[in-house]
């Protein structure tokens, strides 16, 4: 009779890792988020904690200077969801990462804009031609910036576009380096007592260039997470209707905006006249065709056109359609 077979020591370690590591994965319920400093009223599902009291999940909230370093962050597998611009999104896509758009946080409208610094003599567009002006590549401003030039029939060539991001753009506007900047807030309005205005996001997208600020996911994590996406979901859009219901009696020392600029590092003052530029679509409009029902996807296409003129993808998708999703929205709404 053959009695018990005894476990080698280095068996037994390989089967004491393969316990852990499978407890592990099956009750692993965290995620990091890498978000940034738009004004918008994800900052208060952030505050609330209501998302991780609703779920039970740990969620890290990371910050990052910019939509480039965000899609990077989640190429690394460090960060499962995020919020982005659609420029560095449409380059993620081009690339064919593994992520889908499931909610536009907001249609950028007039939140983004041109600024000519006084003394600069920029009156228009065409007054940039020899002029140095600064946007952070691969961004929403930069996709923008290169599409007004176009509208306008500058060429691009003679124009020194500079790379940076937004606190070097705020850095450089003190010093006196740069003459204009197509950039967002915090800096922007902090930029704006010593410069003009030339054209704005919202302009510039009735042209035919619309842009958009929306939160993307790892879609393997996402569909074997599906709870968790439908609640936070249901947080976004609670977060914005509160701000649609209420931000008319907020002041600097609402608890609300408080919370934003405590996310943003945002001067409270601001916050209030900033998040007025921005459109933040319901539920409804999330899905309807303007947004991810098939907007969402055709502004991809033609963001995805300027970066291959400005060599940051190698090529076009036929077909944005499969990196944007409704199934989160749609199940949240009951459907």
């Amino acid at each position: 009779m053959n009695g018990p077979k005894r476990l080698t020591p280095q068996c037994a370690v390989v089967l004491a890792a393969a316990v852990l590591c499978g407890g592990a994965l099956a009750e692993s319920r965290e995620v990091t988020f890498a978000h940034q400093d738009m004004l918008v009223p994800l900052r208060l599902v952030m505050e609330s904690g209501e998302v991780e009291k609703a779920t039970g999940y740990k969620i890290n909230w990371r910050m990052f200077s910019g939509g480039g370093d965000v899609i990077r962050a989640m190429a690394s597998g460090d960060v499962q969801m995020g919020e982005t611009g659609s420029s560095p999104l449409t380059a993620a896509a081009s690339q064919g990462q593994d992520i889908q758009l499931f909610w536009i946080s907001a249609d950028i409208a007039d939140a983004e804009a041109l600024i000519a610094r006084n003394g600069s003599n920029i009156n228009s567009v065409k007054d940039l031609a020899g002029k140095k002006v600064a946007t952070p590549f691969v961004s929403t401003a930069h996709y923008q910036l290169i599409s007004v030039m176009k509208m306008e029939g500058v060429d691009a060539r003679k124009v020194h576009v500079m790379n940076m991001r937004p606190p070097e753009i705020a850095a450089a506007w003190e010093r006196g380096d740069i003459d204009a900047t197509f950039i967002w807030d915090p800096v922007l309005s902090r930029i704006k007592g010593n410069g003009k205005p030339i054209a704005t996001s919202g302009s510039i997208g009735k042209r035919g260039a619309p842009t958009f600020d929306g939160i993307v996911v790892n879609a393997k994590w996402a569909a074997a997470n599906e709870p968790f996406m439908i609640a936070f979901v249901k947080a976004l859009n609670r977060a914005n209707d509160e701000y649609k219901a209420s931000a008319k009696d907020w002041t600097a020392d609402s608890a609300q905006v408080k919370a934003m600029a405590k996310w943003t590092k945002a001067d409270p003052k601001d916050v209030l006249p900033v998040m007025s530029l921005y459109r933040f679509p319901t539920m409804a409009e999330q899905v309807s065709p303007t947004w991810l029902g098939g907007g969402a996807a055709k502004a991809m296409a033609g963001t995805a056109a300027f970066l291959k003129e400005q060599g940051r993808v190698q090529e076009v998708k036929s077909d944005y359609r499969a990196f944007v999703t409704t199934t989160y929205v749609d199940k949240a709404m009951g459907k």
